[in-house]
C-alpha cells in the first residue's frame, strides 16, 4: 500500500492555532533546513492570518516572509491558505486583484494554493481556481467540513465533484474546529476516492480530541495526504504532532517509514520550538493546549474559544461566557447554518455577543447584516426572513443572489487604482504592493513609517513583547457610515480581529 503522506504546518497554521500568529520570520529560519530535508510533501508557510499578523503585529512585509522562506525551504513544495475571493482578509475583492496576487504569489515561490469559502459557495472560489491554473500552480478546492441539521456527508462529496470538475489538482476535507468524526471522515473520503481521481487530503485541528483518530480513519479510507504539525506548537487546537501519529501509525501498511535520523531532525527541531514558544508566551495559553470537549457542542474554532473568555474578561461580561456561547447556534441558524471559519466565525461570534450584551438581534451588525442580504455568498440554508427583513433596513440596499463581487453598485478598487494610490503616496506601486494594499493599506502604511525610524537592534530577543493594541482589519464597507453615536467593538476572534460599530434600530 502506498504510503500516506505527511504534510507539516508548523509555520503556518501551527502557530497560528496556538500563539496568535505571532512566531516571526527568524524564528522560522533556524528550523527551515531540517524541515526541508525531512520528506514531507508540502510546507505551509503563508497565508491564513500569517499576511495579516506578520504586517500588522510584526512589521514585516509579506512577500518578504515568503522569499525568505522559499530560499531557506527550497526543496519541499510550499502551500498558503487562502479565502477564495477574499484572498487573506474578509471583503470581497474584484477578480484583477485575486489574480494578480495568485500571480505575484506564485512569482515568489507558492506552490500549492488551499481555496476555501467561508460559506462553502464554489462561485467564490471559481476566480481563484483559473488564476492558480494560469499561473502554473497547484489549485486544492476546499471544502470547509461543518455539521448541522442541512449539511450531510452526501453534499460535502457533491461539493468535492463540483471542485473537481472545476479543473482543481486536488480536493482538501477542511475541519477548521475538529469537528468531524472518524467515520464521517472515512465515508466522504471514500466515496470522494471513488468518484474523483485528483488527490483527496485531509485537515484537522486536535480540539476536541478527535483529530488523530480521524486521520486513521481518513488514511483506512485511502486519503492521500494529512496535515501534522511539531509540538509545542501541535496538538490542542492546532494539529496532531508528527511523532505522535507515527507512533500511532506503528506497524500500519500505510505508515511512512522513517529513519532514526527523522526521528532525531523531529527532536532537534522540538527543542527550537520549545524556546520559541517561551518567547511567546504572552500569547499561548494552557486553554489551547488541552482537549475541550466544549467544541463538540458549540462547533466553533479552538482559538475562538479562548480568545473570546479574554476577550469577555476584557468587557466585564466574563460571567456571560457560557450564554454568548449558547448564543452561537441561534446566530448561524438565523444566517442559514454557514460554517465557522474565518470570516464567518468572527461574524457570528461578534453577533452572539452583541445579542447577549443588548438583547437578541436589538443590534446587528453590518457584517452579519451582509450575510443575511447574501452579500457573502450562497448560505447553506435560506435565512430567516425576519433577519433579512432588518438587515435590508438597517442596511438600505436590497439581498442579492449574485457573486458577490459582482452586487449592483458594488465598489472596488482595482489594480490601476491601487496603483495610482500608492504612487500618490509615493509608496512601491508593484504588483506585491498593490494586493497588500488592497487588503491592508492602513498597515502597509504603517510598516513604511516605521522603515523610516532607527532600528532597536537585531537578532532574536529573549522575549516577544505584546504589541500595543491595534485597530481590526478593515472590512468592505457596504453601507453609508453609521451616525457618531454608534457604540464600536473591538474583539479578537480565532486569533483575529474584528471591529464593528452598531447603533440602536428604530
Amino acid at each position: 500500500m502506498t504510503p500516506v503522506t505527511f504534510n507539516n504546518n508548523v509555520l503556518r497554521d501551527g502557530h497560528q492555532s496556538l500563539a496568535a500568529t505571532r512566531m516571526k520570520t527568524e524564528q522560522m529560519l533556524p528550523v527551515c533546513e531540517t524541515l526541508d530535508n525531512w520528506g514531507f510533501g508540502a510546507l505551509e508557510t503563508w497565508g491564513g492570518a500569517t499576511i495579516d499578523s506578520g504586517l500588522r503585529f510584526l512589521d514585516e512585509f509579506p512577500f518578504d516572509r515568503l522569499d525568505a522562506l522559499k530560499k531557506a525551504c527550497p526543496k519541499t513544495p510550499h502551500m498558503m491558505l487562502l479565502r477564495g475571493q477574499n484572498i487573506v482578509q474578509y471583503a470581497h475583492f474584484p477578480d484583477d486583484v485575486v489574480e494578480a496576487f495568485i500571480k505575484t504569489s506564485a512569482k515568489h515561490g507558492m506552490n500549492i494554493f488551499r481555496i476555501f469559502d467561508a460559506l462553502n459557495d464554489a462561485r467564490n472560489m471559481k476566480c481563484a481556481i483559473d488564476a492558480c491554473k494560469k499561473a502554473k500552480a497547484t489549485a486544492h478546492g476546499t471544502i470547509c467540513y461543518t455539521s448541522s441539521p442541512v449539511h450531510s456527508v452526501e453534499k460535502f462529496i457533491e461539493m468535492g465533484k463540483e471542485l473537481a470538475e472545476m479543473g482543481c489538482d486536488g480536493i482538501v476535507i477542511k475541519d477548521m474546529a475538529g469537528l468531524i468524526p472518524p467515520m464521517d471522515a472515512s465515508a466522504i473520503v471514500s466515496a470522494l476516492k471513488k468518484a474523483i481521481t485528483i488527490p483527496v487530503w485531509i485537515h484537522t485541528h486536535d480540539t476536541a480530541g478527535l483529530g488523530a483518530s480521524t486521520y486513521m480513519a481518513a488514511i483506512d479510507a485511502g486519503v492521500d495526504a494529512i496535515d501534522l504539525s511539531v509540538s509545542p506548537f501541535a496538538n490542542g487546537t492546532g494539529q496532531p504532532d508528527v511523532v505522535r501519529m507515527l507512533a500511532l501509525m506503528k506497524d500500519h501498511p500505510r505508515c511512512p517509514k522513517v529513519s532514526d535520523s527523522q526521528m532525531a531532525d523531529l527532536k532537534e527541531m522540538r527543542l527550537h520550538l520549545e524556546k520559541v514558544y517561551k518567547e511567546l508566551d504572552s500569547f499561548t495559553s494552557h486553554q489551547n493546549e488541552i482537549v475541550d470537549s466544549d467544541t463538540l457542542e458549540y462547533q466553533v474554532p479552538g482559538g475562538m474559544l479562548s480568545n473570546f473568555r479574554t476577550q469577555l474578561k476584557e468587557q466585564k461580561m466574563e460571567d456571560k461566557f457560557d450564554e454568548v456561547f449558547r448564543e452561537i447556534p441561534v446566530v448561524r441558524e438565523a444566517l442559514g447554518w454557514i460554517p465557522l471559519v474565518t470570516p464567518t466565525s468572527q461574524i457570528v461570534g461578534m453577533q452572539a455577543f452583541l445579542n447577549v450584551k443588548f438583547g437578541r438581534w436589538k443590534q446587528i451588525s453590518p457584517q452579519a447584516a451582509d450575510i443575511a442580504l447574501g452579500y457573502y455568498g450562497r448560505t447553506p440554508a435560506p435565512v430567516s426572513e425576519e433577519i433579512q427583513k432588518i438587515a435590508e433596513k438597517q442596511m438600505g440596499k436590497a439581498p442579492i443572489t449574485c457573486r458577490p463581487v459582482e452586487a449592483p453598485n458594488a465598489e472596488h478598487k482595482h489594480m490601476e487604482d491601487l496603483r495610482k494610490e500608492l504612487k500618490a503616496k509615493k509608496m512601491p506601486s508593484d504588483d506585491e504592493h498593490c494586493v497588500i494594499h488592497a487588503m491592508f493599506p492602513a498597515q502597509l502604511e504603517q510598516h513604511y513609517k516605521n522603515k523610516e525610524k532607527p532600528k532597536a537592534g537585531v537578532g532574536m530577543p529573549d522575549k516577544v513583547a505584546a504589541p500595543a493594541p491595534a485597530k481590526a482589519a478593515p472590512v468592505a464597507q457596504t453601507s453609508a457610515p453609521l451616525s457618531e453615536n454608534a457604540r464600536r467593538y473591538a474583539l479578537t476572534i480565532n486569533g483575529e480581529a474584528m471591529e464593528v460599530q452598531v447603533e440602536e434600530l428604530s
